[in-house]
């Protein structure tokens, strides 16, 4: 396949993942007013994990199954499991206290702080193309933050949340693009996933002592839909996007995750759209398409062995 034709269907599954999470974070806030926050996220997690693995072992849908060699086992739990629990138990308890278009919104800030991981700052044009960028995110941040400093209509913890959530996932986009030089998107997602499912069900089951858990069709309905579309499926696109771009371009798209997510918060939950929504996502996607300027070669991806710290 030719570059070009290569990195449209990359772009294209790309698109289809945005989609996917939309409902996926829309539906995640529907589960997190019923369910503990820590619970949701784990169980879907360790669920869609063995999923994957199920697939791999009795079909090749997702391709030929590799197992892990011994140098990539801990590098899994750690950069991988550990990074991808911190990651959803900021986001889930994010979406307790707030919308779920401000979440995603600060998830589309996560492209600037890849960049800023991949290079220190210099006297150069690119890397004042970097900073700025910066800059311009978190703008974009404080026209959401600034309300909630003086609102009680607004949640600050959920902001702050949310903010924390975006870090993580931007950390957890440089992880996988170390651990996909062994394996493919897929495998990764499945490793991943059932490894942070596993790190997080201890805290899980002590969340769920004082409040139980309300059982009805329509919230099993929403968690398999977690599960396979915007667990196995979308994570896996993702992560096979990692193998072959840089996690900041990778992660420009999450910069139209939050309109997926405002869309189908609007038509499902019935959340207001409101103006400080709109001046966010201006100047966090400005950033984000302004850092995107600074790229120059795409680098290839280093082994774990040589990212290790």
């Amino acid at each position: 396949m030719s570059t070009s034709r290569n990195n449209a269907w990359l772009a294209a599954s790309l698109l289809f993942a945005v989609f996917l999470w939309g409902g996926n974070n829309t539906g995640t806030k529907v589960l997190v007013a019923s369910w503990p926050p820590i619970w949701t996220g784990g169980s879907r997690f360790l669920l869609a994990g063995l999923l994957l693995l199920a697939v791999f072992r009795w079909t090749r849908w997702l391709g030929v199954r590799h197992t892990p060699p011994p140098e990539l086992k801990r590098p899994l739990w750690r950069r991988g499991g550990l990074s991808l629990a911190a990651y959803i138990v900021a986001f889930n308890w994010a979406l307790r206290y707030t919308s779920a278009s401000h979440v995603a919104l600060y998830l589309g800030a996560a492209p600037v702080w890849a960049l800023l991981w991949e290079g220190w700052p210099d006297r150069t044009r690119r890397s004042a193309l970097r900073y700025g960028a910066a800059l311009l995110a978190l703008g974009g941040v404080a026209v959401l933050v600034g309300p909630a400093l003086g609102s009680r209509a607004v949640s600050l913890p959920g902001e702050l949340l949310g903010l924390t959530a975006s870090v993580l996932w931007a950390n957890f986009g440089r992880q996988c693009r170390a651990l996909s030089c062994q394996l493919s998107g897929a495998e990764v997602t499945a490793h991943t996933m059932w490894r942070a499912g596993v790190c997080l069900m201890p805290l899980a089951l002590v969340e769920l002592i004082p409040s139980g858990l309300p059982l009805d069709t329509n919230l099993l309905g929403i968690q398999a839909y977690c599960i396979v579309a915007g667990g196995g499926l979308a994570f896996g696109l993702w992560t096979n996007a990692l193998r072959h771009w840089p996690t900041s371009q990778v992660l420009l798209f999450n910069n139209l995750i939050p309109l997926s997510t405002m869309l189908w918060a609007y038509f499902w939950l019935d959340e207001p759209i409101t103006s400080t929504f709109w001046l966010a996502m201006i100047l966090i996607a400005t950033g984000v398409i302004l850092g995107q300027l600074s790229f120059g070669k795409t680098p290839v991806p280093r082994t774990v062995a040589q990212t290790e710290v």
